[in-house]
């Protein structure tokens, strides 16, 4: 018979855009079969949603919410709001859809529940915000392409840093919504906000698998992407899609390709518990 797994201290979510969607079917699938209850979380970029999801049991309400608003757009481009939204009303639509689930029970339950951190990046301070998180981009993809691990190299040698924030903090405060939207901030499709007095980009591109501060225990890691040079690590379960997901990372036109990669997750997640004795 295949051993069970060993309890899991801390969850780690991975960006990746509406690609995450794939995280919150598998957990859906996996989270009471396995008895899932990290004692810490960390998470990044798209990823945040999938943690504030996962805290509040809200997964199908992120993944409902949005197919809603993507429902009757036609475009990635604002071809009917450039005065409003510039080039893309990405930004727009994203924060519009998670104020819908990070409403005041939503910030309370992350607030008096288990200690959980989101990773945000900042820029290069020798440009301006927009260009030189456009430049960090370029660099994130080239190292993301060529190096096939989540964790990264690169940034710190360009200039990206990067602060762990602590998401229990921020629902206290009631700004929640500000931690996720900020998190979750591509140059140049996004316009850099500012956190601390500092501007932000998507903290993915300092880290796709942030680790909690502090860093015990055993942890689940959950993918969004197939990292053909992913090492393994000691105390580290990466979990990955077993294909690449139907959503693409920023698409925003279709609804359905958002509930084929939940349901994507849901299939690996059954055929996880069964792979570990479940």
């Amino acid at each position: 018979m295949t051993a069970r797994l060993p309890p899991f201290d801390q969850l780690v979510f991975s960006g990746g855009g509406l690609r995450c969607m794939w995280q919150g079917g598998f957990l859906d699938a996996v989270r009471d079969e396995i008895g899932l209850d990290p004692a810490r979380l960390a998470g990044v970029s798209g990823g945040s949603m999938t943690l504030v999801g996962f805290m509040t049991r809200r997964g199908p309400e992120v993944r409902d919410v949005l197919c809603d608003r993507f429902a009757d757009r036609g475009s990635n481009i604002a071809w009917d709001t450039p005065g409003e939204d510039g080039l893309t009303p990405h930004q727009r639509m994203y924060r519009e859809a998670i104020a819908e689930v990070i409403d005041a029970d939503c910030q309370r339950v992350v607030a008096e529940g288990r200690p959980a951190q989101i990773l945000i990046g900042h820029p290069p301070s020798t440009m301006a915000p927009t260009w030189s998180g456009s430049a960090a981009a370029l660099a994130y993809e080239a190292e993301l392409h060529l190096v096939g691990s989540p964790h990264f190299s690169w940034a710190e040698r360009i200039g990206i840093s990067s602060t762990l924030v602590d998401a229990n903090a921020a629902a206290r405060r009631g700004e929640l919504l500000d931690l996720v939207c900020a998190a979750a901030t591509i140059p140049p499709v996004f316009e850099p906000p500012e956190w601390g007095g500092k501007p932000v980009i998507d903290g993915g591109m300092a880290d796709q698998a942030p680790m909690p501060d502090p860093d015990e225990g055993h942890t689940l890691v959950m993918l969004t992407r197939i990292y053909d040079g992913l090492e393994p690590a000691s105390g580290r379960l990466y979990v990955e899609p077993g294909e690449e997901t139907p959503a693409d990372k920023i698409d925003f036109t279709d609804p359905q390709k958002l509930r084929d990669t939940w349901a994507a997750g849901e299939e690996d997640g059954r055929r996880f518990l069964k792979e570990n004795g479940y």
